[in-house]
């Protein structure tokens, strides 16, 4: 049995030194200076590298232009989008719901997912995958694109399947699985 005075014992905590290598950052996604990628119809602004932060996650701002989003796809880090403006249509564990701005959800690791913009305005979001990593997917598989907003050139057939097979290649390596639309 303890006593009252067990109750308010304090427990010391103990935290590392501040790491002086490292510095705040400011991110503005319509910087045009920081890396706009277009990838499967869509522009993903990296706000934060995973060098910026130690590895934990990364930032990323995505514009979903109407009928984008990628195809349905699974990987073993944490996943959560936070819708800042319009309407999306996100499918769970072949469960779709609708997302509204204001909205945020959260993928656990290794579950089936994709998200699309059924709507005809432009949908607006931040994505946060930890660990970090994605980033550098997006960043190997799209292409530079001008602005937050600029849309990635559009591809012929023969493209989109070099494109398809690239980012099918990439994808083990950065902990996805393509999976078949359900």
């Amino acid at each position: 049995m303890h006593s009252s005075s067990d109750q308010g014992a304090q427990h010391t905590l103990s935290l590392s030194p501040d790491d002086l290598t490292r510095s705040l950052i400011l991110a503005n996604a319509d910087d045009q200076n920081r890396p706009h990628i277009g990838l499967v119809g869509d522009t993903y602004t990296i706000l934060l590298l995973g060098k910026d932060t130690a590895d934990r996650f990364c930032l990323i701002d995505m514009h979903i232009p109407p009928g984008g989003g990628p195809p349905p796809h699974r990987h073993d880090f944490e996943e959560t989008f936070i819708l800042l403006e319009g309407e999306m249509e996100a499918t769970f564990r072949g469960v779709k719901s609708t997302v509204k701005a204001g909205k945020t959800i959260h993928i656990p690791a290794n579950a089936p997912h994709q998200f699309h913009n059924a709507s005809d305005q432009p949908v607006r979001l931040l994505c946060i995958c930890s660990p970090a990593g994605q980033e550098n997917f997006f960043a190997e598989v799209g292409v530079p694109v001008a602005t937050r907003t600029t849309p990635p050139p559009r591809l012929d057939p023969t493209a989109q399947a070099a494109f398809k097979a690239k980012a099918e290649a990439l994808a083990p390596k950065y902990r996805t699985e393509m999976l078949q639309h359900a």
